[in-house]
């Protein structure tokens, strides 16, 4: 059974995606699932994240080789995860079985004001100022990207005891966002199969851009009622429901 490449986004690493990898696991009886870490993120922390998706995408192989899983392999990735997985299949499509993309953007499929919403900026813009206050930037996080917020408290302590223990430094958070600025995808579709997922209450990025990308690859797109931008935290139920469904 082919294992599951986890791919997060922007800063984010592997221990904000939850309860996810193991509903995974037990969704696909017992498949592997290895959350990937990327530069300046995470495990890695200490590295400096990379300006090209690219390079993301030769990190990424790398760490799944060393780990000892082989593939083809699924992907299941959001936002600048996304864009990796995408780049990844599209290079070396041999490696890639299948991609789920979450609430991802890139382009040509999506102008810019589409893949960050505009009345996102001011929040982003104080999030940047105030990087250093642990509290202050995982509340805005939360506040920007997640819908759900029955769990509020919990998630903030687990948040911030993430930063505390592996901080992003401000600079590689320009960095990855510079590399999510510029990449551009192949114009080819995948060859592999992909399921795209959005969230149609997404206030950072428009759900526009999920739409356009599985218009122009032909594929399946499904789309959550009222999530946030960090769908696998707002009903981690519902994400592995659409991928058993649609990779059965």
């Amino acid at each position: 059974m082919s294992a599951w490449i986890l791919l997060r986004g922007l800063t984010r690493e592997s221990r904000h995606w939850g309860t996810l990898p193991q509903r995974l696991t037990e969704a696909f009886g017992g498949a592997r699932v290895l959350p990937v870490d990327l530069p300046g993120n995470g495990e890695f922390a200490a590295l400096r994240s990379y300006r090209s998706v690219a390079d993301m995408v030769g990190f990424a192989r790398l760490v799944a080789f060393e780990r000892g899983v082989p593939g083809p392999y699924r992907v299941l990735a959001m936002s600048l995860g996304g864009m990796v997985a995408t780049d990844w299949a599209q290079r070396h499509p041999h490696e890639i079985e299948s991609l789920v993309l979450i609430n991802t953007s890139m382009r040509p499929f999506n102008p810019p004001q589409e893949r960050l919403r505009p009345q996102a900026w001011p929040q982003l813009m104080r999030i940047a100022a105030h990087w250093r206050d642990p509290l202050g930037v995982e509340s805005a996080i939360h506040a920007l990207t997640c819908n759900n917020r029955l769990t509020l408290a919990d998630d903030l302590d687990i948040w911030v005891d993430i930063r505390r223990s592996a901080p992003v430094s401000r600079i590689n958070a320009l960095r990855q966002l510079l590399a999510a600025a510029s990449f551009r995808a192949a114009p080819q579709p995948p060859r592999c199969r992909a399921l795209i997922l959005s969230s149609a209450a997404d206030g950072l990025v428009n759900p526009i851009c999920s739409a356009s990308v599985a218009a122009a690859w032909h594929a399946p797109h499904r789309q959550h009622a009222s999530a946030g931008h960090d769908l696998p935290h707002d009903d981690p139920t519902w994400v592995v429901e659409q991928v058993r469904d649609g990779f059965r």
